[in-house]
C-alpha cells in the first residue's frame, strides 16, 4: 500500500539541502575567512590580542552562516497508514523477526539552539523483510502483533538507539523507517504518555546497501517490485535529508549494520 502526503507545518523549515549559509557562505568558507584574519592580523603587525579580536569579530559576523550550516529544520512527512499509538518504551523491537541486524541511532537537536534534546520520545515502526506490518491484518499480518515498533528516550547527548533488523519493502514504496518525535511526556508502566508529537518524518537506506541486502535471507523471498529511492514521490519530498549514514558491522553485511541520522526539529512545534 502506498503512503500518501498529508500537510504539514512550515514554522522555522530551512531548505535542507542547503548546505550554505546566507550569501552562499559555508561551513569551509567560514573556517577559512577567520584563519584568513588571523593570518592578515600578523601580517599587518598586530599583537596576538588584537589578531584575537580581530577574529572573534568575523566569527560573531559569520555565526549565522554556521548555524544555517548545522541546524536545518528536517522535513516532515507523510505518518502513513500503518501508525499505532502503542508507545512501549523498549530498546529491541525485532521481536525474533529474521533480517540483517540494524542498530539504529537517531540523535535528536533542536533547530533554534543547534543543543541535544534529551528526554526525548523517538517512536520507530517499520515493515519486516516481506514488507508486511505489525498489528494489521492487510498484507499476511495479524491485528494483535507489535513486531518492529518501540520507543526510546533521547540520552544526554540526544540520542536514541534501537535494536532491530533492515526493513524490507511493499509495492510503491523505497525502503524506510517511520519515526516520530515526542516532547513533555512521562514513562509510566513501559509506556510514555502524554506529550506532544514535535515531528513525524521517515529514515531512509543508500540503494548501494539496498540492493545487496535485496539478495540476503529472508529478502530475496520478497516479490514485491522494489521502488528505488529516486521514484519514490515521498522520499523526493524532502527524503535526502533523512537518508542514513551506514556502517557495515563486519566483513559479512549479513552480520549487521549500523545506521546514524540526525533529526532537527522545534520541541515546541505541534502538527
Amino acid at each position: 500500500m502506498t503512503d500518501t502526503p498529508h500537510p504539514h507545518s512550515a514554522e522555522r523549515r530551512r531548505n535542507p539541502e542547503q548546505a550554505d549559509g546566507p550569501g552562499g557562505a559555508s561551513r569551509r568558507t567560514v573556517i577559512a575567512a577567520l584563519g584568513g584574519a588571523t593570518l592578515g592580523a600578523a601580517a599587518l603587525g598586530l599583537t596576538a590580542g588584537q589578531a584575537t579580536a580581530a577574529a572573534d569579530r568575523k566569527h560573531a559576523a559569520q555565526a549565522p552562516a554556521r548555524a544555517a550550516a548545522d541546524c536545518v529544520l528536517t522535513p516532515e512527512q507523510t505518518e502513513g497508514p500503518y501508525y499505532l499509538d502503542l508507545e512501549t518504551v523498549r530498546k529491541n523491537i525485532t521481536e525474533g523477526k529474521a533480517g540483517v541486524p540494524l542498530t539504529l541511532r537517531v540523535k535528536v537537536i533542536d533547530t533554534a539552539t543547534c543543543a541535544a534534546l534529551p528526554g526525548t520520545a523517538v517512536d520507530i515502526w517499520h515493515c519486516d523483510a516481506l514488507g508486511v506490518y505489525s498489528g494489521y491484518a492487510a498484507g499476511g499480518s495479524t491485528p494483535d502483533t507489535t513486531f518492529l515498533r518501540g520507543v526510546q528516550l533521547t540520552d544526554s547527548a540526544g540520542v536514541a538507539e534501537f535494536t532491530t533488523v533492515y526493513p524490507g519493502w511493499y509495492v510503491g514504496r523505497a525502503l524506510h523507517i517511520h519515526v516520530k518525535t515526542h516532547a513533555g511526556g512521562t514513562v509510566a508502566d513501559g509506556r510514555y504518555r502524554g506529550g506532544h508529537v514535535s515531528h513525524t518524518g521517515q529514515l531512509y537506506f543508500p540503494e548501494t546497501y539496498n540492493s545487496r541486502i535485496a539478495t540476503l535471507a529472508p529478502y530475496r523471498r520478497n516479490t514485491a517490485t522494489r521502488t528505488l529511492n529516486a521514484r519514490d514521490g515521498i522520499y523526493r519530498n524532502g527524503g535526502s535529508a533523512t537518508l542514513l549514514t551506514l556502517t557495515q558491522n563486519g566483513s559479512d553485511l549479513g552480520t549487521g549494520v549500523t545506521g546514524t541520522v540526525v533529526l532537527g526539529i522545534d520541541p515546541d512545534a505541534v502538527p
